[in-house]
Formats: structure tokens, C-alpha cells, sequence
């Protein structure tokens, strides 16, 4: 599980990387249709695309000469899972902020 973690937050952060996914979160595309609006060549997005691939974030299908890709989102749930498991931390150490505001605004007074 640590590897794959390893391999999910290396692939996301690349703001490109990102963006990619994001874009297939609206759903399926082809390679050329996620290149088009990056200021890269095609064999640059090719090069992120495999990183998202081996991260298990997107999948290929290769259709004659097109390369259809899909997002894979089960890494992402399990990074939502990992950093879930700091929720708690943080937020009780807001409340013990919110505490120590109030505190400081009462002597104030």
C-alpha cells in the first residue's frame, strides 16, 4: 500500500498530471484530445500519461492508431483514506486554536 501511495502523490504532483485527470474526470479521451490544450508536444503529455498509468490513475485502450484513456480512481480513494486519517489532528487542533482566540478575546475585555 506504501508503494502505491508512493507512486499516486509523485504522479500528482505534476500541476500537468493533475490537469490531465481532471479533465478525465469528465470522462474518456483520447491522447490527442487531452494534449490539445496543453502548450507541450503530444510526446510530452505521452510522457505524463505513462506516469498516470504506472501511478494505476489512468487506464489505456488502444484502438487501431488511438489511444483512449480513462481515469482509474481507486488510488484516489485511498489517498482520500490516507489523509483522512488526519482529519482528527487537525481538527483538534483548530479547536484548541478557536479555544485560545476566545480565551485571549475575553482578557481583553
Amino acid at each position: 500500500m506504501v508503494e502505491q501511495l508512493d507512486r499516486t502523490f509523485a504522479a500528482l504532483a505534476d500541476p500537468t498530471r493533475r490537469a490531465i485527470l481532471g479533465r478525465l474526470r469528465r470522462g474518456p479521451a483520447t491522447v490527442g484530445q487531452i494534449a490539445a490544450p496543453f502548450e507541450i508536444s503530444l510526446n510530452g503529455v505521452s510522457k505524463h500519461v505513462r506516469v498516470l498509468e504506472e501511478a494505476g490513475l489512468v487506464e489505456r485502450k488502444v484502438e487501431g492508431r488511438e489511444h483512449h484513456l480513462r481515469l482509474r480512481a481507486d488510488p484516489l480513494r485511498k489517498v482520500a483514506r490516507y489523509a483522512a486519517g488526519y482529519a482528527d489532528f487537525w481538527e483538534g487542533r483548530l479547536d484548541a486554536l478557536e479555544q485560545h482566540l476566545r480565551t485571549k478575546r475575553k482578557a481583553r475585555r
